[in-house]
């Protein structure tokens, strides 16, 4: 696995876009805390992930690469005032309206998805990149979250092409908001 700090990303980025689109599964900090990703485009990328988090049956959010992207793929009538507070530390669950948006197993084809545009240069990242990623956190689920390199689950590190090291995160997970039903809902 190779550690690259934010700097590193910058002078590579054409080379890791290519390396994701190609189905690579890398780790990266956000405005909360590390997260596990790849493209959300690529079912076997997200296959891989749903096995070295050992999680097969829930769903993941994912980083939108804009406002834009989530108005076209997302039933975002009721997310308004949501959207307004992006980018931040949040994520709508909203009706997928443009079921190709992502691969079916990121949301196990139950017709919603989370949607975050976190506060932080990972969103510019994946903007650029031009396709959302998906964004559960960096741990073995049921584990305790990965906030610096050093916190690392060896099982991760194993199955990881890459890392985007920043240092410690003193984050939380973002709070989750459910627009689905009638009324909003939050999770988290």
């Amino acid at each position: 696995m190779q550690i690259l700090s934010k700097e590193e990303v910058e002078r590579k980025k054409d080379i890791l876009f290519g390396k994701i689109k190609d189905g690579a599964v890398f780790i990266y900090p956000t405005d909360t805390i590390y997260g596990i990703g790849c493209s959300a485009l690529d079912e076997k990328a997200v296959q891989k992930v749903r096995r070295i988090k050992q999680r097969p049956d829930k769903p993941f959010s994912i980083i939108a690469p804009s406002k834009n992207w989530i108005s076209d793929n997302c039933d975002a009538k009721k997310a308004g005032n949501w959207l307004k507070r992006l980018p931040g530390p949040y994520t709508l669950i909203l009706k997928l309206k443009n079921k190709n948006a992502v691969a079916k197993s990121v949301n196990q084809g139950i017709g919603t998805i989370g949607v975050r545009i976190p506060d932080h240069w990972i969103s510019s990242f994946v903007q650029e990149l031009g396709v959302p990623i998906i964004t559960p956190s960096a741990n073995v689920s049921g584990r305790e979250v990965m906030t610096t390199v050093d916190d690392l689950d060896a099982q991760l590190r194993a199955h990881t092409d890459f890392l985007f090291d920043e240092g410690e995160r003193k984050g939380s997970p973002s709070k989750i908001i459910d627009l689905t039903g009638k009324k909003e809902v939050v999770l988290r």
